[in-house]
């Protein structure tokens, strides 16, 4: 098994692999792919150090009471930076549609059966 993708270059150059796959990449949007980059594997150390902890979800307050815990709205605001950016590059479905619906003729090629986003979590595993 391939050891999985971790590091912001090893990351960046996926995704424009992905993109040059799908016809959406332009050498333009490389600032855009670094800054992804680094989020995803921000995403990737957060997401290790959660699982590490037990997949603690709640912490205790000073009060008694729980609240949630710190690594899990850092992962669920990672999410949705990856979400935005994977959405400016055309890596997932719904950016895709909506690229085509504008007369963009930047489809993904047939033998593609997995989402953009799918393929590159597959081929980071």
């Amino acid at each position: 098994m391939a050891k999985k993708a971790t590091t912001k270059e090893t990351i960046a150059k996926n995704t424009i692999r992905d993109m040059k796959n799908l016809g959406t990449y332009k050498p333009e949007y490389d600032p855009l792919i670094d800054v992804y980059a680094d989020i995803f594997s921000q995403y990737l150390r957060a997401n290790k150090e959660f699982e590490e902890s037990g997949y603690r979800y709640e912490t205790e307050t000073a009060a008694g009471g729980t609240k949630k815990s710190a690594i899990v709205a850092t992962l669920e605001n990672l999410r949705k930076d990856l979400l935005a950016y994977s959405d400016r590059l055309c890596l997932n479905p719904k950016s895709l549609k909506n690229n085509d619906d504008d007369g963009n003729d930047n489809k993904p090629p047939k033998e593609n059966k997995l989402s953009p986003l799918d393929q590159f979590l597959s081929s980071q595993m």
